[in-house]
């Protein structure tokens, strides 16, 4: 089986500077699960690591697609495969790195996705139904997925309804179920965490940062080019919540507030997901340091038998 190693964890923890000692000390390549940094010109809101700060380590499905162009699970499991095996062409280890806990498991899961509507109109009756609307019809169809679903994600929220009605069971069990599949690759999964308090501190400081840096104007930046808001590009956290404040509709630091509760609600999401999947094997920043963490990567991976399979 082919070697995988996986680095996940909640916004902010900081996967991405460990990911990178990571990277270099196993001679690795690095493939992101984010969602959202597949986007070109979208880096302020996304967190994106600036290329001149990648240590000359290749990063995979980062900018490889405009803001009015889709992108969903079944996109990312066939392009993450790719690079899996354009990475192990060149000899070297693939880590996936994000927070997007469903695009990972798909991939390690092999899972394939058939994303084709009926055609009988139920979708177009969901894709013109409200928000807020669809947060409750996912309420009463699926409670697991509603708990797990960001309701800014129209997408997901759409399948899960949609995948009910037509199965008559929720798509969390079809989740459960699939969680089960044997894997095709030989991986590890980490994933980091560190206490809640310390981490929605991080979470605040890191958006004052994309506030100062520049975020309202990188959103403006993408109107101005033509992107609309009901992209899912423009749904992201961060970028949603800066609509209002450029229609005049609230003030700057009511918008930042607004995205600092949303990020730590999707922080605590993300950490419900992982908890849940098997395998784990989970990383507590507040008891190791960067270093140590390290350390029992790589002897893990070693263990493993990754790194001989090189």
């Amino acid at each position: 089986m082919e070697p995988l190693i996986i680095l996940s964890g909640p916004t902010a923890v900081g996967k991405t500077e460990l990911s990178l000692s990571l990277a270099e000390a196993i001679g690795g390549e690095i493939i992101s699960a984010d969602s959202m940094q597949v986007y070109r010109g979208m880096d302020i809101g996304t967190a994106k690591i600036p290329f001149e700060q990648r240590r000359g380590i290749p990063h995979h499905l980062i900018d490889i697609r405009n803001p009015e162009e889709p992108w969903d699970v079944s996109q990312f499991t066939t392009e993450a495969k790719q690079a899996v095996s354009e990475i192990r062409s060149n000899g070297r280890i693939p880590i996936v790195v994000g927070g997007t806990g469903f695009y990972i498991q798909a991939l390690i899961k092999d899972i394939a996705f058939d994303e084709e509507p009926r055609e009988d109109g139920y979708r177009a009756m969901l894709e013109a139904t409200d928000t807020e609307a669809l947060v409750s019809m996912l309420r009463a169809a699926d409670p697991k997925s509603a708990e797990s679903i960001p309701a800014g994600n129209r997408k997901r929220m759409i399948r899960a309804i949609e995948y009910e009605h037509y199965h008559g069971e929720p798509i969390s069990a079809l989740n459960e179920r699939q969680s089960e599949l044997l894997s095709p690759y030989n991986y590890l999964y980490f994933a980091l965490t560190m206490n809640r308090e310390k981490l929605y501190k991080r979470i605040d400081e890191r958006v004052d940062a994309m506030i100062t840096e520049g975020l309202p104007s990188e959103v403006k930046r993408l109107l101005d080019e033509g992107a609309q808001a009901d992209y899912v590009s423009m749904q992201g956290l961060g970028y949603r919540q800066i609509l209002p404040y450029l229609r005049g509709e609230c003030t700057l630091e009511d918008a930042s507030a607004r995205i600092k509760l949303e990020t730590r609600h999707f922080a605590k999401r993300q950490m419900t997901w992982l908890r849940r999947e098997k395998d784990v094997l989970f990383f507590d920043k507040d008891e190791l340091s960067e270093d140590e963490i390290l350390r029992k990567m790589i002897s893990l991976t070693e263990e493993k038998g990754i790194i001989q399979t090189l």
